[in-house]
């Protein structure tokens, strides 16, 4: 071999083989963007911004809400971001199974556009109200819906996300197709009003703020949607205590554009690991109504999938729309 093709043939090996492998090592070599796509002080930015913080061994971590269309609007942008493991999504039961199971033309088809990486943790869907509403309870607080027919509503973090399809499920359960839903866009929106009394009731997450403003009476949570009673709320009825049906839990996690390179999904899945077996962290997501959860890539596709076996047909029976 001449001296001028061997020297070529090394400089187009060393191009092709040696980078890719050592920009996988160093990743990230800059700050990776998680896009949360709710508004601040919601269910999905408390739990994202916790774990970003358990997740500095990894890199740096900026998160950005992007709020919109119950979520639809910053999952899709991160869809359509480049692969290449600086832009994630810190996503939902609604940006993975609700929204586009629920959309005659949804914007990007979850199975097809992101890898999972890992479900973070599952949160209890409440059902809240201002103070002025005389209900102590799912029983009293679905007969003053009917003493009040029509002049009642309930609001939600967003349309098309599972606290809406969970307030859909109560109206039907309970008999009262008269109550209205108002989509706000974010929790923290809606949470303002109903602390206002501009709204009387909520289909909202358990968060610490949720939990703080039950124990000061700003509002009153009448049930949880959860099969059992949560440990922070021990003396609030579990939903299926008086209809089993009504459960209502969402869960968090991350998921990266489908074309991220494995060497990175596995990277960012290991270091997430590590996070996930904090005992300090566990103790924080507990006791904000959090319940953690720690898997892998595969598990949490397979739980994923899982949810969309099961509220497909939920969907389908209750008619539920996104608007």
């Amino acid at each position: 071999m001449k001296r001028r093709e061997f020297l070529m043939t090394g400089l187009a090996a060393s191009a092709v083989l040696p980078l890719p492998a050592m920009a996988q090592d160093a990743y990230p070599t800059r700050t990776i963007r998680l896009v949360v796509p709710f508004s601040p002080g919601g269910v999905v930015d408390v739990i994202a911004r916790l774990w970003a913080e358990e997740m500095r061994e990894l890199g740096t971590f900026v998160v950005e809400n992007q709020g919109g269309a119950g979520g639809i609007t910053g999952a899709n942008f991160v869809a359509r971001s480049q692969a290449d493991g600086y832009t994630m999504l810190f996503g939902n039961t609604s940006t993975q199974v609700v929204n586009p199971l629920v959309m005659p033309n949804p914007p990007y088809d979850p199975s097809k556009a992101f890898k999972s990486i890992s479900i973070i943790a599952n949160s209890a869907v409440a059902i809240a109200v201002n103070p002025s509403v005389p209900a102590k309870s799912l029983t009293e607080f679905v007969s003053h819906v009917k003493a009040n027919k029509g002049k009642m509503s309930y609001g939600s973090p967003g349309a098309g996300t599972l606290t809406h399809l969970t307030g859909e499920i109560f109206k039907k359960l309970a008999d009262t197709p008269e109550l209205a839903h108002v989509a706000y866009r974010g929790a923290g929106p809606g949470i303002t009003d109903l602390v206002a009394g501009h709204i009387p009731a909520m289909m909202l997450n358990i968060t610490n703020q949720v939990l703080e403003l039950h124990r000061t009476n700003k509002i009153r949570i009448v049930a949880v949607c959860t099969p059992k009673r949560i440990g922070v709320l021990p003396d609030v009825p579990a939903a299926a205590e008086t209809m089993p049906q009504l459960i209502g839990q969402l869960f968090t996690g991350l998921f990266v554009p489908a074309a991220t390179p494995q060497a990175v999904i596995d990277k960012v899945a290991s270091i997430n690991q590590k996070a996930m077996s904090s005992s300090k962290f566990k103790e924080k997501l507990i006791s904000a109504g959090f319940e953690p959860v720690t898997d892998t890539p595969a598990a949490a596709q397979k739980f994923v999938d899982s949810e969309v076996a099961r509220l497909g047909p939920l969907i389908n029976s209750t008619g539920f729309k996104t608007r």
